[in-house]
């Protein structure tokens, strides 16, 4: 009786693992086929080069989003202004420039009031400003660049963004 005990254990063992293992590859091989499904390659993937451009530049947007970085680093000039970090604040305007580029690139039509109120005159003038590193000198050069951005969004006929904390951040809010 006890034989017959244990060979049923060991039969019941063997039943149970068979199934758990077969479970378990039936698991890998869902898991494998997904990972085929959803591959994280979005743009490899796709076999058409025009659709694979389409879809670069639908990702990149328009010009918000150079514009969220412009407004990010505005505010980072600004605390470099309040800081007296005047190497940061020239970084920061640096980028700025490069930033305001790199959009009109994707948006060229923005660039004739781009280049009237900041990349031509005004960008040099701020600059300058800043490079001086007096604290008065610096902070009209961060007044300049203010009036900059908020003519070129009227022109542009976005005035609504001028209407945000960012644009309130002016001599008035200095230490």
């Amino acid at each position: 009786m006890v034989v017959v005990m244990e060979y049923k254990m060991v039969l019941l063992a063997i039943c149970t693992t068979l199934i758990m293992g077969s479970s378990i590859a039936k698991e890998a091989e869902v898991n494998s086929q997904e990972k085929t499904k959803y591959s994280k390659h979005w743009l490899l993937d796709e076999g058409d080069r025009t659709k694979r451009i389409n879809k670069l530049e639908t990702y990149l947007r328009g010009f918000d989003q150079p514009m969220l970085e412009v407004g990010q680093r505005y505010e980072s000039l600004y605390q470099a202004l309040q800081d007296e970090n005047y190497d940061f604040a020239i970084y920061q305007w640096n980028k700025i420039k490069k930033t305001i580029e790199n959009g009109l690139m994707k948006r060229p039509a923005r660039r004739e009031n781009a280049e009237i109120f900041l990349l031509n005159q005004t960008w040099k003038e701020v600059f300058d400003d800043i490079s001086s590193k007096d604290k008065n000198t610096a902070w009209e050069g961060f007044d300049k660049a203010t009036v900059a951005c908020l003519s070129c969004h009227v022109a542009e006929d976005v005035s609504f963004v001028n209407n945000q904390p960012l644009f309130r951040l002016q001599r008035s809010n200095k230490k």
